[in-house]
């Protein structure tokens, strides 16, 4: 399994696009400069008022499919 490392700062305002149908997946900048690509749903248990904010880890199998995603 690899993971990839991402710090993160959506408000709460632009994350409810997501519940509106009009966005459903978000593009981040990994710690290494790679683009990685999640479903916006993958986020959904870390929004807070104050939007998703924090560094995050992303895990995913050896076919890159997710596997999981953690605070850290």
């Amino acid at each position: 399994m690899r993971s990839f490392t991402f710090t993160i700062n959506i408000s709460y305002t632009l994350f409810l696009q997501h519940y509106s149908g009009a966005t459903s997946s978000v593009v981040v900048l990994t710690d290494t400069g790679l683009k990685l690509q999640l479903p916006a749903v993958r986020l959904r248990g870390f929004l807070t008022h104050a939007g998703i904010t924090g560094k995050f880890r992303v895990i995913v199998n050896s076919d890159n499919k997710f596997e999981a995603i953690e605070r850290l």
